[in-house]
Formats: C-alpha cells, structure tokens, sequence
C-alpha cells in the first residue's frame, strides 16, 4: 500500500498523520489484469466490462477500472468511513490477493510477521471501542451485525468481520466487571500476510474498528 507524506489541502490522512494517495500506477496494474481471473481470485462480481462489484463488510463496492473510481451504492458508508482509505485498500486487496484461502487458524498482532510495525504511531487502537463497548456487549454484537458481521462463540461477545472476502477479522470482546477491567482482542487469519502488508492490515483494522465506533 503506498502511504506518503505531504501538505496538500484538503488531504486524506491516515490516524498517525499520514496523507492517503492513490498512485496512478494501481489503476493501470489492475487495467492489465484479466478481469475474469482478478474477480474469481478476489471473489468479487463482474458487473459490466471493465467494473467490478467488491464485497466490503454489508455492502458492495463499485470499482469502474476505465474511469478510475471506487463507488458505493450506499452514501451512508461514504459519509462513517474514510473514502480515500476504503479506495485505495480495495485497489491494494484487488492487486495482492491470492487464490490461497484462509488457515483457520486465528493469530494476535504479536504473531504476525511484521508484528515490531504495530508500535508506536501504528498500536493497533481498541481504547475506543473498550470506552463505547466495554459495559456493553449488547450495543457491540448490535453494531457488529449492522456491518453484516457474524457471531462467534468465544469472549462476551464475538464476530468476524470481512472488509474484504479474503480478509476475516475477529474482533472479542470481554465486558467488565467489579474485579477486571473490559478488554477486546482483534484477531486474524494467518493467511492475512498473503494478501495484505502490514500498512494495509493497519489501515484495514483502523477503518472497521471506527465504523463499528
């Protein structure tokens, strides 16, 4: 994923001040792709020729290759979630998926290959969702549902989430109580590092962890 710094008004930034671009170079890769392989690999649709339809948590994406645009149908997801961000992860997703599919084994942020990336500016943040949802699960499994997520049996409170059809989260949450304070775990799919660096794997976790805020 290609984050730089710069001072353009008005800029799209990432949480730790970094300026989202989207190089040109993305859309011109993703024009050299066969359209029919990328959709089957990705499992994404083919709506009409040079347009995909990319599955993105509840609704579908709109990513028209000839003019250079990621759209969505639904304006209430343009308006909760970072535009620039949801764009150029679903160009990234689309240009390093694999075919593999996920292990089924679920690993923490320590146990990713680049883990020493998420210190510092990069934590992965779960401070918001523990004030908003700490003392209350309920609210929780309410917002994970809204984004189409599904219920998992572990913690108070579970769900796996897919920004994208290739890329599960698990997000598990304890609430508090009188003895131990609330907490949330954010879990992946080893497979993850297949598809996403760990920039974009930040970039992802951020983007779903504010929209379920």
């Amino acid at each position: 994923m290609t984050l730089s710094r710069d001072d353009q008004k008005p800029p799209a930034r990432t949480p730790d001040g970094t300026v989202i671009r989207i190089p040109e170079s993305h859309w011109d890769d993703l024009a050299g792709r066969d359209p029919d392989l990328l959709c089957a690999v990705a499992r994404a649709q083919p709506l009409s020729p040079g347009v995909i339809g990319l599955p993105f948590l509840h609704r579908t994406l709109v990513v028209d290759v000839e003019n250079r645009t990621v759209t969505c149908p639904d304006e209430t997801l343009w308006r909760e979630a970072d535009r620039s961000l949801v764009e150029l992860l679903a160009l990234v997703y689309l240009l390093r998926v694999q075919p593999r599919g996920r292990t089924g084994e679920m690993i923490g942020v320590a146990q990713l290959r680049d883990a020493r990336f998420f210190q510092g500016p990069h934590l992965l943040d779960t401070g918001k969702l523990v004030r908003r949802y700490g003392n209350d699960a309920a609210g929780f499994a309410a917002a994970a549902r809204r984004l189409g997520g599904r219920p998992l049996d572990m913690a108070d409170a579970a769900f796996e989430l897919r920004p994208f059809p290739r890329i599960p989260l698990y997000y598990l949450l304890w609430e508090g109580d009188e003895e131990f304070a609330p907490r949330l775990s954010i879990l992946f799919d080893r497979s993850i590092e297949r598809h996403f660096a760990a920039d974009a794997i930040w970039g992802t976790v951020n983007l779903v962890s504010r929209l379920l805020v």
